[in-house]
């Protein structure tokens, strides 16, 4: 009886850099910078590698390309805490779109966690310090906020999306005008025939919540349909309740989060017989698409991609990256402040009180 030994598996050779040279044609070195440094090829030819790539399954060596490059390749991003509301879902939104850009750029984002700010710091200088990142995404942004300083003081690239609320602040950042969004709201509102339109804000002290407030105050006269909650829904309802009652036809809130609370009583009035007040949040996340309620949309992907783009141009002082994909007029470091778009849902009609049957004297309904 013959014993033969199983065969030995054949290992599948390694794909190099000259084997997608030469499927796509082009030099090892145009295959070197599609990968390392896409700015310094032309996009048809670029477009070409990244086929031969995906055709061969040609995997990068990472290791060999931090060395070379003495960059990790990563990007930092902490992940902020959401206690309650669904603002979590608009910094998902957010977060998706930078990792998917990151990833066409050869760029990878980290996520982490910190309780607050001095925690958030103590991260930057771990991971930076250790050459896990190359720079850092920074959302939530507010008033002297020590985050931007830290970084500045130790010259480690990043960008912020959130403008500084400070007049000598720095320049790296990328931001939504809330305040266009209002605007076409109001007039939206203004041409559905409302007069007295409310305002649902946060405390004072919010530079993102004051400037939309302040461009809802801009375009109303009366200054005294105001009614400043934290970003909890219950707080919505609550302020919904107390504008109907002093007239409001229609209330714009600072976030979804407000406007759901303030969507959920409006619709109780409606139960009741009395016409609510229309409501526009501010976000147009999902909750604001599901349940049918006009919002102003943040053009999220803009900014991921825009936060990228002046992150990038940190890291690779002296190149094209940014000017790519960067409007012709806008250097690719200078701030950027896009603008956000109202969303207009029609309002649901009030349901008719049901007549009241006639009864005539003398007979039993």
């Amino acid at each position: 009886m013959n014993h033969q030994s199983p065969a030995t598996p054949t290992r599948r050779r390694r794909t190099t850099l000259t084997d997608v040279a030469h499927a796509a044609r082009v030099s090892y070195q145009t295959v070197s910078n599609v990968i390392n440094a896409p700015e310094r090829v032309r996009p048809e030819t670029a477009a070409k590698v990244r086929r031969a790539i995906d055709e061969l399954g040609f995997t990068p060596h990472a290791t060999a390309r931090q060395l070379r490059s003495g960059q990790s390749f990563n990007i930092g991003v902490r992940l902020v805490p959401v206690h309650e509301g669904i603002s979590g879902a608009v910094l998902d939104e957010f977060l998706h779109a930078l990792t998917e850009s990151a990833q066409e750029a050869g760029y990878r984002v980290m996520l982490f966690t910190a309780a607050d700010d001095s925690a958030e710091i103590a991260r930057y200088r771990e991971l930076h310090d250790q050459g896990q990142v190359d720079g850092f995404v920074l959302t939530a942004t507010h008033p002297n906020d020590p985050r931007t300083r830290y970084l500045l003081d130790h010259e480690i690239p990043f960008v912020t999306f959130g403008r500084p609320w400070e007049p000598d602040g720095h320049e790296h950042w990328v931001d939504v005008d809330g305040s266009t969004g209002i605007r076409e709201a109001m007039d939206a509102l203004a041409r559905a025939g409302h007069e007295r339109i409310g305002f649902v804000g946060w405390p004072a002290g919010s530079g993102v919540g004051d400037e939309r407030q302040a461009a809802w105050a801009a375009a109303t006269g009366d200054q005294s349909l105001i009614e400043r909650r934290e970003d909890i829904i219950a707080e919505g309802a609550d302020a919904l309740h107390a504008l109907a009652a002093r007239g409001a036809t229609a209330v714009v809130c600072v976030s979804d989060t407000l406007a759901l609370g303030a969507f959920t009583a409006a619709r109780t009035l409606s139960h009741g017989g009395t016409r609510p007040p229309a409501i526009v949040g501010f976000d147009d996340s999902v909750v604001a698409r599901s349940l049918g309620f006009s919002s102003i949309a943040q053009p999220l992907g803009d900014v991921a991609r825009r936060c990228l783009t002046t992150l990038l141009a940190t890291l690779r002082p002296g190149t094209k990256t940014a000017a790519a994909t960067a409007p012709k007029t806008t250097p690719a470091t200078a701030p950027s402040l896009l603008p956000s778009r109202f969303i207009e849902r029609p309002t649901p009609e009030t349901p008719e009180a049901p007549e009241t049957p006639e009864v005539i004297q003398g007979e039993t309904p």
